[in-house]
């Protein structure tokens, strides 16, 4: 399941960077990003993950492009091509993203579904789709333009619903977003457990994303792996409520997540282990990446209330540092 945030970068290129350069750091949110509720309200009920970038702001930063370029998969970048080609350049057209997750059923992978927001042709750019007879399916008026058959499960859809507004995903995802769109279904405003997430995190990051228990469980668990091996942390992070994610762009980055424990004695135990699984993981790193090493040293794990915060400072050399020896590159492998 959190392969959807490397997905999800790659649909148009640039989403979500800032996010996985953190996340690349442990194992793997300058200008705050706010969404508007008519956006917000596009997405379905049912989601178990919400996440926003502000891709105009994090594109003022030398390190971007780099970083970009270490973290886009290969066949990913062939679905950039193919949307140049369609005269859509997503390193530049695209100036916000919002996308949200469903979790796996019984009959279908995870599902994906997302907002680009910035300036498009879609007239010219659905004829050069024409011409190249690319393949479509028509949902509720409105024609979904396939990367690839446009019937695999995994196959990326994607159309246009004004000049500024593109929305893609699985065509399972999107048609549960034309449906909310058309009020055949309730929106993510009436999510008790995430919006109240995602109106405290709007706002506060270039990137921040908010995450159900199940999201939560496992975004913790490929956090810090090493922090199952202490006694009692398991079970812990299965009692975990929820995640916000924050991350703020400036002369480096700072990535901060805050996570909602069952009790304050669930958060003071679980602070401990995650402390020690930083340890752990920093002499781990020592030999083979010590770019990472050095990084891993200021990371700090704190308890307050029923709540945990990771902080995870990154100066602009680190990350320099850290780009120019493919750190990032090395933990797609």
């Amino acid at each position: 399941m959190r392969k959807s945030f490397e997905r999800l970068v790659a649909v148009f290129a640039a989403m979500s960077i800032c996010i996985l350069a953190a996340s690349a750091l442990l194992t793997r949110p300058a200008a705050a990003g706010n969404l508007s509720t008519d956006i917000i309200g596009m997405f379905p009920k049912d989601i178990g993950e919400f996440a926003y970038a502000d891709l105009k702001a994090a594109r003022q930063h030398p390190w971007f492009a780099q970083l970009r370029d270490q973290l886009l998969p290969v066949n990913f970048r062939q679905f950039e091509q193919f949307l140049t080609t369609a005269g859509i350049d997503p390193t530049t057209q695209v100036d916000e993203m919002a996308w949200a997750a469903f979790a796996p059923s019984k009959d279908q992978g995870e599902q994906i579904v997302g907002v680009a927001l910035g300036g498009f042709t879609p007239s010219a750019t659905e004829e050069r789709f024409k011409q190249q007879k690319l393949a479509s399916v028509e949902v509720h008026g409105y024609k979904l333009w396939a990367f690839g058959s446009g019937v695999g499960g995994n196959d990326i859809l994607f159309f246009f619903l004004d000049s500024n507004t593109a929305a893609f995903g699985n065509r399972s995802a999107l048609e549960k977003l034309i449906d909310v769109h058309f009020g055949g279904s309730e929106s993510l405003l009436t999510n008790t457990e995430l919006y109240p997430l995602i109106k405290d995190a709007n706002g506060n990051g270039t990137v921040w994303a908010v995450l159900n228990k199940s999201y939560t469980h496992i975004a913790m668990a490929q956090l810090l792996p090493q922090a199952s091996q202490f006694p009692q942390a398991s079970a812990i992070i299965d009692r975990l409520k929820a995640m916000e994610i924050h991350v703020t762009t400036g002369n480096g980055l700072d990535t901060q997540f805050q996570a909602v424990c069952n009790t304050v004695d669930d958060a003071n135990t679980l602070a401990a282990a995650l402390q020690a699984g930083v340890m752990m993981r920093r002499y781990q790193e020592a030999q083979s990446h010590p770019d990472v090493a050095k990084a891993l040293d200021s990371v700090s794990v704190s308890p307050t209330g029923d709540h945990i915060k990771i902080d995870i400072p990154i100066t602009e050399d680190q990350l320099q540092g850290l780009i120019k020896n493919h750190a990032f590159a090395a933990a797609q492998l």
